[in-house]
């Protein structure tokens, strides 16, 4: 369960994706040391999985998006795994509960790009059906701050110098 120093450092990083160990330090008053130590804790325990620029796909040269949902071959999940990886157009899939068993977020520079991906996806004999929903506009681009913010927070596990800036 993370902290409040904790979303502290992860909203710094959010708000200043380039910033150093120092200025973190600086930022949330914690000695350098301890942000080290946070931010290892943190990336061991997967909370933190990467450094890399959020890329935003329509400015990267790709405005036609689509959330394409598949039914699946019972059993056939590690050969859809294989087929959608080889489609550099599939930028995500998770694997679902209901009426179908995976959503995929395709990306492509053009409608007739995204009309090819999704010939390319109906070929895999895995694959029963699938069904493509494009995207028109974005509404809330993916977030995680406000969902860490409401968790309980645990009460006493804070660095000793950090204070709230709220407080």
């Amino acid at each position: 369960m993370l902290d409040q120093l904790d979303l502290a450092l992860i909203a710094v990083m959010h708000d200043h994706p380039r910033a150093g160990v120092l200025e973190l330090s600086r930022t949330t008053s914690v000695a350098r040391g301890t942000v080290q130590a946070r931010l290892r804790r943190l990336e061991e325990a997967g909370v933190i999985t990467g450094y890399g620029p959020d890329v935003d796909l329509r400015a990267a040269g790709f405005p036609v998006q689509a959330y394409v949902t598949l039914e699946i071959a019972q059993g056939a999940l590690d050969e859809v795994r294989e087929a959608l990886d080889a489609i550099s157009q599939v930028v995500e899939a998770v694997v679902t509960t209901g009426s179908f068993d995976v959503l995929c977020l395709v990306a492509t520079a053009s409608h007739e790009e995204l009309q090819g991906t999704l010939l390319r996806l109906d070929q895999s004999p895995s694959i029963v059906r699938s069904t493509s929903i494009v995207v028109l506009s974005v509404l809330i681009p993916r977030r995680v701050q406000p969902l860490l913010e409401s968790a309980p927070r645990p009460g006493t596990t804070r660095a000793p110098a950090y204070r709230s800036h709220g407080s």
